[in-house]
């Protein structure tokens, strides 16, 4: 099964934190809303990692000015899910 892959990551500023998602530069043009695509990544990811934690450890361990990735989640434009290569971030780096 084919589908376009997205990175995740977490952004650290001095106020909060921001859910970002790398979007391929080759994006099936079925994905006709980014605000959609978008919201498939971000509930895919909280589906899969415990949001609360992956938060905490962020907000108390990532200085401002950081990015932490959490993985890519590929999912076809209908919002299947195809993979996903997402992991809770390590406190100890």
């Amino acid at each position: 099964m084919s589908g376009d892959t997205f990175g995740v990551g977490i952004g650290v500023t001095e106020t909060d934190l921001q859910f970002l998602v790398q979007v391929p530069s080759d994006i099936d043009s079925e994905w006709t809303n980014p605000e959609e695509f978008q919201r498939l990544v971000e509930q895919t990811v909280w589906e899969r990692l415990d949001q609360q934690a992956v938060l905490q450890q962020i907000a108390s361990t990532t200085p401002a000015g950081e990015t932490v990735r959490l993985g890519t989640v590929t999912l076809q434009p209908d919002g299947t899910v195809v993979a996903h290569s997402l992991e809770t971030p390590d406190a100890s780096e």
